[in-house]
């Protein structure tokens, strides 16, 4: 069976950003704590074999203290920053990143989902790429309505492990 390839987000979706420590008045993130099974399900989804990347707005080092705080930075396929490729998410470039740290290619969107808590960012971005958008609302931080269509995740979830059930109904229809 074909695997999902799984982009996620870190801030709000894994990490809960309102843990984060900074580096005095930096953007420098120390570290964060994460939400709860948010390490399961990275730890799972690599045991289960799907493609995991990393595709966050911010700084590189942040992302490399915090994940490895918890002991799942080398969990990652790949890792796709902001800091790096020089813009933000819903910015194509930042998918376009992230389907080349894999070797992907258009054919391969079907089998991507994009899964992150900011709709104007992760779903958009997603969404203009014809990949999967899944929404994780939980958070009051960041709108949960979509401003418009372009917004509009193909999927929502609440919690971390719930991705899972998500991801095998997905890899069903594949």
């Amino acid at each position: 069976m074909e695997k999902i390839i799984v982009f996620i987000d870190s801030g709000d979706t894994l990490v809960e950003e309102k843990t984060e420590v900074y580096e005095g008045q930096t953007e420098l993130v120390l570290s964060a704590d994460l939400r709860p099974g948010a390490k399961e399900l990275i730890e799972r989804l690599k045991k289960r074999g799907n493609p995991v990347i990393m595709v966050a707005d911010g700084l590189r080092q942040s992302f490399i203290n915090v994940h490895t705080q918890h002991g799942i930075y080398d969990l990652y396929d790949g890792h796709i920053y902001s800091e790096d490729v020089g813009v933000h998410k819903p910015d194509k470039r930042m998918f376009q990143a992230a389907l080349d740290v894999c070797n992907l290619t258009e054919n391969d969107v079907k089998k991507i989902i994009m899964v992150g808590n900011n709709l104007s960012r992760d779903v958009k971005g997603a969404n203009e790429m014809g990949i999967t958008s899944v929404f994780m609302s939980w958070t009051d931080r960041y709108p949960k309505e979509p401003v418009d269509q372009s917004e509009k995740p193909d999927y929502t979830i609440v919690e971390p492990l719930e991705l899972l059930d998500l991801i095998d109904k997905l890899e069903k229809s594949l």
